[in-house]
């Protein structure tokens, strides 16, 4: 087998676990919280931990673990990277406790997977682009991305598989990958990389930009819990010094690395036109996608599949499988679109993926409440088209545009642009989504009971916490039947068998819920929309193909550890 394949075969793995790990969780929180005796609407800190803890942690660490890679070798990030994801996922097997030490122990080893996740996935773009030359880059980064949209589905389905038999299993699951990929990338492959000239550790670039991302995610997670009277906490002032203390040292992380002696990044790389569009493309597909995927399957799980017959409990594995449409379009065009790049250029094909998006939101927009599933599955396909146009050959682009020395850091920051989108617009969204809630629930809810003849309920159920409506739909759980246990057995004895019924019904809750969250919803897809437009128009300004010319790399040991200057030209 040609080393190529080889490298393809082991970074292919670790993209399929990767992706596995992050959606295993979404789909089998409740049985998770269940096995450690947790309510998880009562925990909202715990809950946001399990759920973005993985995202943030990785957000945080790509861009340093890129540079460092460079520095010493990519390979050998990758195998660390490897083995401490595999060591976390064992730790998470055998989590002990149950309860908060419970939550507590699975949010901290979910750090150490993360740890490791960062160290291949900083690494994953850059041993592809060594491994396959400039005009196959394209095709390799698609074929990865199938292993990354694969692990969604086989996550999706895992979960709702496994958390049926025992919690334990969903990171069990991630265990024999893990082997399997640390035996691959110690025995086969190669270190083909150049190091950078210049290995001094930028202590200082490190400290601000890893305390300014930290506290900046750290600000936007918490910003999400309720903080006192408020249904959110922007807030808080804890809230509010750490998004501001945050920003801060992001605006002072370019000015100290034009000041350290061997800067982690290299800010000449925004002088390639090539590179700063496809970086900012990137972050603005995952701003507009993150959160609104999210508000998709809430739809589906809290409103549209309850509508439908299905159970709350059963809600997030069907959602899982009803946004499939949207993984075939990603997974067959993403190897397609990368061809076609290495052939005839990344802008158009991009371009045109970013503007396919663009319509399938607004495509959601106009959607129907009660809509047919197949008017859903057309417009999540075509946003998988889309996204499957535009991933890969602004991935290849990205990579292409920088020299060898430069790929690791380069990996790492696009990279980082995802990871730190992600968790950035599930906030926004969450955000619009929540004020429309606390504006329109409790007139739903009352409207809602006085339809059955139980407006003498409106005062209890009005309180349900908008947060907690919208948890309840993206977790699958119906919180009327946890507010009727609340209530003294006296009190709901004088309530109607039928006005129960109805009340603990699949329907009842959301429909009401449907009320007050559609238009919110209508909202995030107008602004998904906009910032997905954004992208098209970078994408097109990128300009023609673009290659950087790097010197032939000599096989020398002096060679490989002092490369000359390197050049670039335009093709």
């Amino acid at each position: 087998m040609e080393y190529k394949w080889t490298a393809m075969t082991t970074v292919f793995i670790a993209t399929l676990i990767g992706s596995i790990n992050m959606m295993i969780i979404l789909i089998a929180i409740p049985a998770i919280f269940n096995g450690i005796h947790i309510d998880p609407l009562n925990s909202f800190p715990y809950l946001l931990w399990i759920l973005m803890g993985y995202m943030l942690v990785v957000a945080i660490l790509l861009l340093s673990f890129g540079r460092l890679s460079d520095m010493y070798g990519r390979v050998k990030m990758f195998q660390l990277g490897f083995l401490i994801f595999t060591v976390g996922s064992i730790l998470l097997y055998f989590t002990p406790s149950t309860g908060d030490a419970g939550a507590l122990e699975i949010i901290i080893f979910r750090i150490i997977q993360a740890i490791g996740g960062a160290l291949f996935m900083a690494n994953s773009a850059a041993i592809l682009a060594d491994a396959f030359p400039a005009d196959e880059r394209g095709k390799a980064l698609g074929i990865n991305t199938v292993a990354g949209m694969s692990g969604n589905i086989l996550g999706l389905i895992l979960g709702g598989i496994l958390a049926i038999f025992n919690w334990r299993y969903i990171f069990l699951v991630s265990v024999p990958f893990g082997l399997i990929g640390t035996i691959l990338s110690f025995y086969k492959l190669k270190e083909l990389s150049i190091k950078a000239v210049k290995t001094k550790l930028d202590i200082w670039g490190n400290l601000t930009f890893v305390s300014g991302i930290t506290l900046l995610l750290i600000g936007v997670t918490y910003g999400l819990i309720p903080y006192g009277n408020n249904p959110m906490g922007w807030n808080n002032p804890w809230v509010i010094a750490s998004m501001s203390i945050g920003l801060i040292s992001l605006i002072l992380f370019p000015i100290v690395e034009t000041r350290v002696e061997s800067p982690m990044f290299d800010l000449n790389l925004f002088k390639i036109k090539s590179f700063t569009f496809g970086i900012l493309a990137t972050l603005l597909s995952a701003l507009a996608r993150g959160g609104a995927m999210i508000l998709i399957i809430i739809l589906l799980q809290g409103i549209w599949l309850p509508l439908h017959g299905y159970s709350y409990a059963s809600t997030p594995f069907w959602a899982g499988v009803y946004t499939i449409p949207l993984i075939i379009g990603m997974i067959v065009m993403a190897p397609i679109s990368g061809i076609l790049s290495d052939k005839y250029g990344p802008r158009w094909i991009a371009t045109s993926g970013m503007s396919l998006v663009t319509l399938s939101f607004l495509l959601l927009i106009v959607l129907p409440s009660n809509f047919d599933y197949i008017e859903l599955g057309l417009i999540l396909l075509l946003m998988g088209i889309g996204n499957g146009m535009f991933g890969s050959p602004n991935n290849a682009a990205i990579m292409n545009s920088v020299s060898a020395k430069d790929r690791g850091v380069a990996s790492g920051m696009m990279f980082t642009m995802f990871n730190t989108a992600t968790p950035a617009s599930i906030a926004i969204f969450f955000t619009i989504v929540v004020i429309g809630l606390t504006q329109r629930f409790p007139e739903a809810m009352t409207s809602s009971l006085a339809g059955i003849g139980a407006v003498q309920l409106a005062p209890l159920m009005s309180n349900i916490p908008p947060t907690g409506a919208l948890f309840s739909a993206l977790l699958g759980y119906n919180p009327v039947a946890g507010i009727l246990s609340t209530l003294p057995s006296s009190f709901v004895a004088l309530i109607p068998h039928s006005t129960l019924t109805t009340l603990t019904s699949t329907t009842w809750f959301a429909s009401t819920f449907e009320n007050a969250f559609i238009p919110s919803l209508k909202i995030s897809f107008y602004i998904a929309a906009i910032i997905s437009a954004i992208a098209a128009i970078l994408s097109a300004l990128r300009g023609e193909k673009y290659i950087h010319n790097d010197e032939t790399i000599k096989t020398d040991s002096k060679a490989d550890l002092n490369p000359q200057p390197l050049e670039s030209k335009e093709k």
